[in-house]
């Protein structure tokens, strides 16, 4: 969310908050989490265009390696909570092969309620009015992201201090961090406890592994919800490999997926995914971790 970060829109029958995180028909009101919001935006920015899967991974997703069923599920949520249908879209049609598309009418809300359609031609001075204002109001929240990112890369300097990993130290071949795995069940992240569990009881199992070198859970979750390079995150904590994955639940099935990655270069070494029956989650973390533990085991060589 760049140019209307802070502008509020209307997109059909609902009026959208960026700034406040909501979404508001009629007397009905609903927070949408940051990603879910940060992806309405990114396709009213380009409504009545067609965006592919690597542009929203790119704005959405940006700095966070997911697969692209993360996009999948996202636009599922998005389009449940705006009350739209896939086979009979009034909101989000699906461009088979190519992407997704907004079809809503967007508009530009003014405090007075009026509405600027975007593009309109005869509207133009109104909606460059309508943001610039906004990008003033939004400067000092700006100026305050900007501090807030140069204390993150100060932390994060210290975390690489703190486990040796500072630049130009070597970094050991046989070493794996395991990021927070990522809750994509609902946009209440009812899961997340469940997806941080799995997270520790991957650290747990790898540990135990005299040959690797495995950071500790706190380094690891320092990093949870950060959009940091997979390069920084490689060098801060010192490891070559990282582990990235997500939890899903459907109905009565538990879909983790995970997979292994090479820090310095983004590249994907194995993935895997496993279902299992939901009913004892302990035993299905336990049993996951395993099997990853295992799998990785044999990849790092």
């Amino acid at each position: 969310m760049d140019r209307m970060s802070a502008t509020p829109l209307r997109v059909g029958d609902w009026r959208v908050e960026p700034d406040l995180g909501q979404i508001r028909r009629n007397n009905e009101t609903v927070r949408l989490e940051t990603r879910t919001m940060r992806l309405l935006v990114c396709l009213a920015e380009r409504a009545g265009e067609v965006v592919s899967l690597d542009q929203l991974l790119s704005d959405v997703w940006s700095g966070v390696v997911v697969t692209p069923d993360s996009v999948y599920q996202a636009i599922k949520s998005l389009r449940r909570t705006l009350g739209d249908d896939s086979k009979q879209p009034t909101y989000i049609a699906t461009v088979p092969k190519l992407g997704y598309r907004l079809i809503a009418p967007v508009r530009v809300a003014t405090d007075e309620g009026a509405a600027f359609a975007l593009g309109s031609t005869a509207t133009d001075a109104a909606v460059a009015s309508t943001a610039g204002a906004a990008r003033k109001k939004t400067g000092r929240r700006l100026l305050a992201w900007g501090l807030a990112c140069v204390a993150a890369v100060a932390v994060s300097g210290m975390v690489a201090y703190r486990h040796g990993a500072a630049i130009g130290r070597s970094v050991p071949p046989k070493s794996v961090a395991v990021l927070p795995f990522l809750d994509l069940t609902t946009q209440e992240m009812t899961e997340e406890y469940f997806a941080d569990g799995m997270t520790e009881e991957l650290i747990n199992k790898l540990a135990k592994n005299p040959a690797l070198r495995v950071p500790a859970p706190t380094a690891s979750f320092f990093y949870k919800g950060k959009q940091v390079p997979l390069a920084t995150i490689g060098q801060a904590l010192g490891v070559t490999y990282l582990l990235d994955g997500s939890v899903r639940k459907s109905e009565l099935t538990m879909r983790i997926s995970a997979r292994l990655v090479r820090a310095e270069d983004g590249y994907v070494l194995w993935s895997e995914t496993y279902d299992r029956p939901g009913g004892d989650r302990l035993k299905v973390q336990d049993e996951i971790a395993g099997a990853v533990s295992a799998s990785l085991s044999n990849s790092i060589r």
